[in-house]
């Protein structure tokens, strides 16, 4: 029940990451309460896999913002706008992608 409760409260605060109206206190706090969530998930492959699930569906929204930037006119306020948004998701995915690294590594080095 504990990894059940952890992983819905880690897909909602990323969620809650990729609002671009987010103030920069609640930004800090989200990550920070999704960084502790993540690191409830332990040291074991099965968390790795969710992990390594979240980080390949937050490189894809990536791609997708990149994608959708490029295909706008450049100096318009919608690429502009894109581009803002491209930075939201790769901030967000740089959090993700720093957890599943460290994950990865604790899970390499074995029990301390």
């Amino acid at each position: 029940m504990h990894r059940y409760v952890a992983r819905a409260n880690i897909d909602h605060y990323v969620e809650i990451l990729k609002d671009m109206g987010l103030s920069t206190q609640r930004r800090s706090t989200t990550i920070a309460l999704l960084i502790a969530e993540l690191d409830k998930l332990g040291e074991d492959g099965e968390h790795l896999e969710f992990a390594e699930t979240k980080v390949s569906a937050s490189r894809q929204q990536v791609a997708q913002a990149a994608a959708r930037r490029d295909s706008l006119a450049l100096g318009t306020s919608e690429r502009e706008n894109a581009e803002r948004y491209l930075i939201h998701l790769e901030n967000v995915h740089t959090v993700l992608d720093d957890f599943c690294h460290r994950l990865r590594h604790r899970i390499a080095s074995g029990p301390a």
